[in-house]
């Protein structure tokens, strides 16, 4: 069950509005599909609204609620981790990456458009994102600077774009447990840690042993994140996934259970949780959306 002091009730409203405080916000940023150029801007669409757990989005907002700020200072942190996370996965399905023709129970972009109009879409919204951030309307000139150099470099060679280079050289090889830990605070980490410090930054000041101490939650719940995606990789289907089970072993790919084995695999991502939810004693209710991602991202079926 969830560690929260309110009723799950309350948490899971604040969800359900926030998933659609981000759509609303989304629609806003992104072009209309009748702007030239509409094959662009419907492709940026297509791989943007209308899906997915928008876990990166909730945790900017959950980090906020924590250290009491307003949701509409929140806004463009989310939305542009979101279009960032949309950006990686048009980009990881192309042929010359994972080659994946199934995301979220639909065809990809690459397959719903084509791979050039996929291409591009991945370009336009990567830098989509990054002026959302410069035009932070609530956020004072220093910390917009702070949010864009965070994002910046949770997307770059030394986060998310970086993982994604060690995750293709690794594959047809047998990586240790420490490669595989490091090509994943990488490759998914980076931008999980990326959605906190996002919320942190929009509050005027934050104690900082709490920034501490969420900066760690965000560590534990990014490798946990990863750990289940490789469990249901072997344990999900499809039709529940909305992508290609089976897909790592296809691709020779190292991975949590394979290399710990399923039963221990699924040991350490609760031991994360734990130490997740341990960091956030501090807090009060207040960060009890934080608590119920931490137990999602370890429960959830896809």
């Amino acid at each position: 069950m969830t560690q929260v002091d309110e009723p799950l009730s309350v948490v899971n409203a604040f969800v359900a509005h926030c998933q659609a405080r981000l759509e609303e916000k989304l629609q806003h940023w992104l072009p209309p599909a009748h702007t030239v150029p509409t094959d662009l801007h419907q492709a940026m669409r297509y791989a943007t609204l209308g899906g997915g757990k928008r876990v990166r989005p909730l945790l900017v907002y959950g980090t906020g609620r924590a250290l009491g700020v307003d949701p509409a200072g929140l806004d463009p942190g989310a939305c542009a981790v979101e279009l960032i996370h949309a950006y990686s996965l048009v980009h990881d399905d192309l042929p010359l990456m994972d080659d994946d023709d199934l995301r979220r129970g639909r065809p990809t972009c690459h397959k719903a458009f084509n791979e050039v109009t996929a291409l591009l879409a991945g370009d336009a919204l990567q830098t989509l994102a990054f002026y959302v951030l410069g035009h932070a309307p609530r956020a004072p000139h220093e910390d917009r600077l702070r949010m864009v150099e965070t994002l910046a470099l949770a997307s770059g060679s030394r986060g998310m774009a970086g993982g994604q280079a060690l995750d293709l050289a690794a594959e047809g090889k047998e990586l240790t447990l420490p490669e595989l830990e490091l090509l994943h605070i990488h490759k998914t980490g980076a931008l999980i840690r990326a959605s906190v410090l996002l919320g942190i930054y929009a509050c005027p000041w934050v104690d900082p042993e709490h920034h501490e101490r969420l900066d760690h939650y965000a560590k534990c719940i990014g490798l946990a994140f990863q750990i289940q995606d490789d469990v249901l990789n072997v344990e999900g289907e499809t039709t529940v996934l909305g992508k290609r089970q089976g897909s790592d072993v296809a691709h020779q790919k190292s991975t949590y259970p394979s290399i710990m084995g399923l039963s221990a695999a699924k040991e350490r991502a609760l031991e994360l949780q734990e130490e997740a939810l341990e960091r956030l004693t501090v807090f009060g209710a207040s960060a009890d959306v934080l608590r119920w991602l931490a137990t999602y991202i370890v429960q959830r079926r896809h």
